[in-house]
């Protein structure tokens, strides 16, 4: 497995690859969703390449970049053994100048939600994004739907800058009592980590209301009954284009929570 510190010794290695390329970018601190990620890619294409970069961009001032969990060598090791080529783990410095071109997320829905609640975050994301796909050219790119939102703003960049790029969706990935697999979920305390429960909890219920009502106000009662955190963000319910929507669509809904238990900030979702 090559390890690749610099973007010009990736760009150098991508030109030595003949055939299709699988990528998983990722910010480090690798779980099973992560691995999930890798095998599906190593499954669809020729080579696989991870990247592993915490991206300062996507940060918000006071968030937790700088304790954001980083174990470069046991991820390493995660990358062995699932098979994957190459790592590209780069620093900051060699992927931003101090006057840097930019890229800004759409005006409406990379402002909502999460884009409401960190607003720029989205910027940062879709920055890093562009830059690793340049440097890469994947022939698919696999992304987990926990990360709804991201993956849809993702999936737009790609339509609008004509990247040849496939977009594969992947399924978020739980423990086995529901709770979404995230790096920061090292963060909870065994009692928090119960509370967190919740969340999967909740959207589980709302799910099986679904069947029975398309009423949106009834099920997020529900939810809100079920939830069990310190600060609820916001219970959201949009399309698979993420407009706001007053009802439930069958086939066309994504239920998403955001909220604090301790701490720790977590979001999930659902679609149904």
């Amino acid at each position: 497995m090559k390890i690749l510190n610099s973007p010009s010794e990736a760009i150098t290695y991508r030109k030595t690859l003949n055939g299709s390329v699988g990528f998983v970018p990722t910010m480090g601190a690798l779980h099973e969703g992560h691995l999930s990620l890798i095998e599906k890619a190593r499954e669809e294409n020729d080579f696989v390449i991870v990247s592993i970069f915490v991206n300062p961009t996507q940060f918000l001032p006071g968030e937790d970049l700088d304790k954001y969990p980083r174990r470069l060598e046991a991820d390493f090791e995660i990358c062995r053994r699932a098979g994957v080529d190459a790592v590209f783990t780069p620093a900051p410095e060699n992927m931003y100048t101090n006057d840097e071109v930019l890229i800004k997320a759409p005006k409406v829905k990379g402002y909502i939600l999460e884009g409401f609640n960190r607003p720029g975050h989205f910027d940062g994301v879709l920055q890093v994004v562009n830059k690793l796909f340049n440097i890469i050219r994947p022939t698919r790119a696999y992304f987990g739907k926990k990360d709804a939102q991201q993956l849809y703003l993702i999936k737009q960049m790609v339509d609008n800058f004509f990247f040849n790029i496939e977009i594969v969706e992947c399924e978020t990935k739980r423990e086995k009592d529901g709770l979404a697999l995230s790096s920061r979920n090292i963060y909870l305390s065994e009692e928090e980590r119960k509370r967190a429960l919740s969340i999967s909890k909740a959207l589980k219920r709302a799910a099986k209301l679904s069947s029975k009502t398309n009423n949106i106000e009834k099920i997020k009662k529900e939810m809100i009954e079920i939830l069990d955190v310190d600060e609820l963000q916001y219970i959201a319910f949009v399309d698979r284009d993420f407009n706001y929507i007053n009802e439930i669509k069958p086939g066309n809904t994504i239920i998403l929570i955001a909220a604090k238990v301790g701490s720790t900030r977590l979001i999930d979702n659902i679609f149904i």
